[in-house]
């Protein structure tokens, strides 16, 4: 099982870029764009490690959390707040 010690720095951006999105909204978050029309772009090396550690999928320009990336998210999340 992955951990987020178990990932870079890069893969952890993501998972910070998704937070960011999922505290703002107060909706959870359950995918994020890998570029967008101002030409931010997620590092492709960071998206294909968290491909090769079944978190996440990629397809149609998204980031698509797997059931694991989504826990791990949640996870993340409530070690935030301070809840775990």
């Amino acid at each position: 099982m992955t951990t987020p010690n178990d990932l870079s720095d890069k893969a952890l951006a993501v998972f910070a870029f998704a937070i960011y999105h999922q505290l703002e909204s107060g909706d959870a978050v359950t995918s994020v764009v890998t570029s967008d029309a101002s030409g931010h772009k997620a590092d492709p090396g960071a998206i294909a490690e968290l491909v090769a550690a079944e978190l996440a999928t990629e397809g149609e320009g998204r980031l698509h959390f797997t059931p694991a990336g989504q826990l791990m998210l949640s996870q993340i999340v409530d070690r935030i707040r301070g809840t775990w």
